[in-house]
């Protein structure tokens, strides 16, 4: 099964908030739920969401997370953020190479592209400070909090990050995608996926098991 979805063109006003961009995308954007378990020996189960949508170079996502567990220790951009409270985003314009965009209930982010999940090349780090981000945990690092906590991460992501590519706006692009839900580090790892992923065990890296995403 391969999913299909269109990211709508939403206009925000000129020098929105990221605050504000949320707010337009729960009142316009339907939300889709990353909620496929694909390891049986992983059956732990969030509940996680995302809408996005785009506008001119500017692509916004909005995730919204329900869990037992949270954690946030890396703070280095590019480090390992998929250990802490994590949700992903990989998308590929060509339909081989793809960019995997992960970032920590603190927006840590860690982003890479290539090919596959080996020989991978790290984004410039200036490059990744373009990406605005915002967390309602804040940016603090922390352990291992047990409970039961909701947070809400929104992320505005300008196409200067897909630097192999020459992108200048999204309007009309077909590209493919996978939105992700992790905790590699958590007392209940996790890996929830919004497209199916058929492998034997959890893997993101695998652009075949991408779905559509489509730039209205």
């Amino acid at each position: 099964m391969i999913k299909k979805l269109i990211a709508k063109e939403i206009e925000p006003k000129l020098h929105s908030s990221l605050k504000e961009i949320g707010k337009l995308l729960d009142s316009d954007i339907r939300y889709q739920l990353i909620d496929i378990i694909n390891w049986q020996k992983f059956l732990y189960k969030p509940e996680v969401k995302f809408a996005i949508a785009y506008f001119n170079g500017e692509i916004f996502i909005k995730y919204k997370v329900k869990e037992k567990y949270i954690r946030a220790l890396e703070t280095q951009t590019n480090g390992e953020v998929y250990k802490d409270s994590c949700v992903e985003f990989f998308v590929s314009f060509d339909g081989k190479n793809y960019y995997n965009f992960e970032f920590s209930c603190i927006g840590t982010i860690h982003l890479t592209y290539g090919a596959g999940r080996n020989n991978r090349q790290f984004i410039d780090p200036e490059i990744i400070g373009h990406i605005e981000i915002e967390s309602t945990l804040g940016v603090k690092p922390f352990t291992e909090k047990k409970g039961g906590f909701n947070w809400e991460l929104i992320v505005r992501i300008p196409t200067l990050c897909f630097s192999f590519n020459q992108i200048k706006t999204l309007k009309g692009i077909n590209a493919t995608a996978n939105f992700y839900k992790c905790g590699d580090g958590t007392s209940e790892p996790h890996f929830l996926t919004w497209n199916p992923i058929k492998t034997k065990n959890p893997d993101y890296h695998r652009p075949e098991f991408f779905g559509n995403l489509q730039f209205e």
